[in-house]
């Protein structure tokens, strides 16, 4: 079978390879799956600068969500059956022909939904979801700020704020891609190459600041989103992409973005009446007790038609270097997905 291999840390046409590599036989409790679509995470890129350390040593297959149809079984499962559609989140390995994972990761696709879309659900809407009602419990009213508005996480955040009443939402995104998060519920865009974010955000809110910050970004802006927080608000992190750069790991820029990242000490916590959560996805996988359920939330969602993965591009395995570039010059809207 063909798969997507990070061979070494560098730019995407150096570290990225589509290797024609053995097919993975289910283990006990597992079920092969046929991918037909697999996602592009930023943990991917992450990665290939060498600065994802829960990566796999390299050289090595990634991908973090697929989708497709079920073809093997192994000991001890009997369903979902061969040929069942399904979507999946895994470990590793997903942005390859074939992928096994442990049956409790494999859920079954609705009709409607095709594989595209499926494979945007796991990592995506399960982060925004986990991170909106788990982690920051959004009310009604509540203002949030989100970060990289136009991403992938950024618009599955925007669709799962409209199921609350009242939420306002200000994003950040570059100008062009305004009209697209309007499109998704963002009330104040805010184009962060030509505006302070912070100053507009405390404009527009006559000072008062927000309840929720999400972060992708990191470093000093962790701060900022922190000093933007009024009583009772909530930063979440869930990301540093201030790191990425177009080259491979600059010891420079980590000490730049290390040094600038705030200490939070449990007085100034209480004393300011706020609060900082973490969320890596990928360290939550064995709690499928938290993560079984959301998911089943977002298929309910998803057939209820208030939530719709908005796909960037569909990329095939062979322009793999081409669905990097877009990524981390954050030129997408959206999911980017990779087909075989």
């Amino acid at each position: 079978m063909k798969a997507v291999w990070i061979t070494k840390a560098g730019r995407p046409e150096e570290a990225l390879e589509v290797r024609e590599t053995p097919e993975p036989e289910p283990g006990p409790g597992e079920v092969r799956i046929r991918v037909r679509a697999a996602g592009l995470s930023f943990a991917e890129l992450m990665t290939r600068l060498g600065l994802y350390q829960d990566a796999p040593k390299l050289p090595s297959v990634l991908g973090y969500e697929a989708a497709g149809v079920v073809d093997a079984l192994g000991k001890g499962v009997e369903e979902p059956a061969v040929g069942t559609r399904v979507l999946a989140a895994c470990s590793f390995g997903a942005q390859a022909e074939a992928v096994c994972v442990p049956v409790a990761q494999a859920l079954p696709m609705p009709d409607e939904m095709g594989f595209e879309e499926a494979a945007a659900l796991p990592v995506n809407y399960l982060t925004a979801h986990h991170m909106l009602f788990q982690v920051a419990a959004l009310r009604p009213g509540d203002r949030v700020l989100v970060h990289q508005a136009a991403g992938g996480v950024g618009t599955a955040l925007l669709q799962l704020c409209r199921t609350v009443d009242d939420t306002v939402v200000f994003g950040t995104a570059s100008a062009a891609k305004h009209d697209a998060i309007r499109e998704e519920g963002c009330a104040h865009p805010i184009d962060y190459r030509s505006r302070n974010y912070a100053r507009e955000v405390r404009r527009l809110t006559r000072g008062e600041g927000v309840d929720v910050v999400f972060d992708a970004l990191g470093g000093r802006d962790w701060r900022t989103g922190y000093q933007l927080l009024r009583p009772a608000g909530r930063l979440v992190a869930y990301g540093f992409s201030n790191l990425a750069t177009e080259r491979r790991r600059n010891p420079l820029r980590l000490l730049s973005q290390g040094v600038s990242a705030p200490f939070f000490s449990p007085l100034s916590l209480m004393n300011n009446n706020r609060s900082v959560s973490g969320v890596h996805m990928g360290r939550m996988w064995d709690r499928q007790d938290l993560l079984a359920p959301q998911m089943d939330r977002l298929l309910e969602l998803y057939a209820k038609g208030a939530i719709t993965p908005r796909i960037d591009s569909v990329v095939p395995f062979a322009e793999v270097a081409r669905a990097h570039h877009r990524v981390q010059r954050r030129q997408n809207v959206g999911k980017v997905i990779l087909v075989p």
